[in-house]
């Protein structure tokens, strides 16, 4: 049996990729993730908002130094003392490509390209495999329309595959009005593959207080399954890798993806219920299930029931839409 695959270009042992969370602060928990099977780790984001916060707390000490006494300058952190978030994070990630052999992507979080030209190339020198561009985007502006979001990501991709030669994996939110196009967009800027769905971690309302409440949801198992419609879609129509995240809670998840033509799959929320070593169950959840079944690799049985293998076209999906629907059944039986 062998489970090998390849994402980004990078020969994995197997599809299970633990994707950025705050398991990767620590190194005992990435040592912790790689014993239990993870063929490569996605590091936690950096995020543009930090570097940017970062920028304008130095400036104001700054200025506030140069306007009180001198004496007070002491009470001030310098420079020296305050190592800027970037340093903190590639410094991190030379820590973990120290202690682990599976390949390490650093991820980048935000929506303009001014923080990232610079800081994109440290994150190359300090060993990063691969990049993961995560851009998080919301258009409030009732005036932007669809094209301008688009470009907005096209243009943040071509400039940083102009600053480093390491692969650099888009990952996607599902508010596009036309994924395939957009994937292939993505593919003539320069991307090397694409992760299928981030999650837009939405405020509640916290009706008592009446006041907007920031509250993780973690995923459930039936949140795959509009990352493994797109996917099954996408399957033979890009060269690009891949990548399914969120709502792989089980093996039969990831082998799911794995059917619908992901190259490797993103885990996150089970390990943060479950522990590092949980991977561990899922990797043998996948072996068992490729044990019993008539292939002997991956590779033998990814996309095998993509659209591209199940000839399927719009008047089909349609078909498929109609059904779904039917099959529901009220329970009347249970309604007083």
């Amino acid at each position: 049996m062998s489970l090998n695959t390849t994402f980004l270009g990078m020969e994995l042992k197997n599809p299970l990729v633990p994707s950025a969370s705050p398991l990767s602060h620590s190194i005992d928990m990435v040592k912790r993730l790689e014993d239990a099977g993870a063929s490569a780790l996605i590091m936690f984001s950096m995020f543009e908002e930090e570097l940017t916060q970062e920028l304008d707390t130095v400036e104001t000490l700054l200025h506030h130094q140069s306007l009180g006494h001198g004496e007070a300058s002491s009470f001030f952190p310098s420079m020296g003392d305050m190592p800027p978030r970037v340093e903190r994070y590639t410094d991190h990630l030379r820590r973990i490509k120290e202690a682990v052999d599976i390949p390490v992507i650093a991820s980048l979080n935000g929506s303009t390209p001014e923080s990232w030209i610079e800081n994109v190339r440290l994150l190359e020198q300090a060993g990063a495999d691969a990049i993961e561009l995560n851009i998080y985007y919301l258009p409030l502006d009732i005036e932007e329309d669809g094209t301008e979001v688009e470009q907005r990501y096209i243009e943040l991709l071509s400039l940083l595959k102009e600053q480093i030669t390491v692969p650099i994996n888009v990952k996607l939110s599902f508010h596009f009005s036309a994924i395939p196009n957009m994937v292939k967009a993505l593919e003539n800027a320069g991307a090397d593959g694409v992760s299928l769905f981030n999650r837009l971690y939405m405020p509640d309302i916290d009706v008592d207080s009446m006041q907007v409440a920031p509250k993780l949801h973690l995923s459930r198992s039936a949140d795959a399954l509009l990352a493994m419609h797109w996917i099954s879609i996408l399957f033979g129509k890009t060269r690009l890798s891949l990548g399914a995240t969120s709502g792989i809670h089980t093996a039969d998840d990831a082998i799911k993806f794995l059917l619908a033509g992901a190259d490797v799959t993103h885990v996150c929320s089970s390990l943060l219920v479950h522990g590092p070593e949980y991977l561990a169950v899922l990797l043998t959840g996948i072996e068992n299930w490729l044990e019993e079944s008539p292939f002997e690799t991956l590779e033998q049985f990814k996309g095998n029931l993509s659209h591209l293998h199940m000839d399927m076209n719009a008047q089909m999906e349609r078909c498929g839409y109609i059904k779904t629907l039917d099959s529901f059944s009220l329970p009347t039986r249970h309604w007083r």
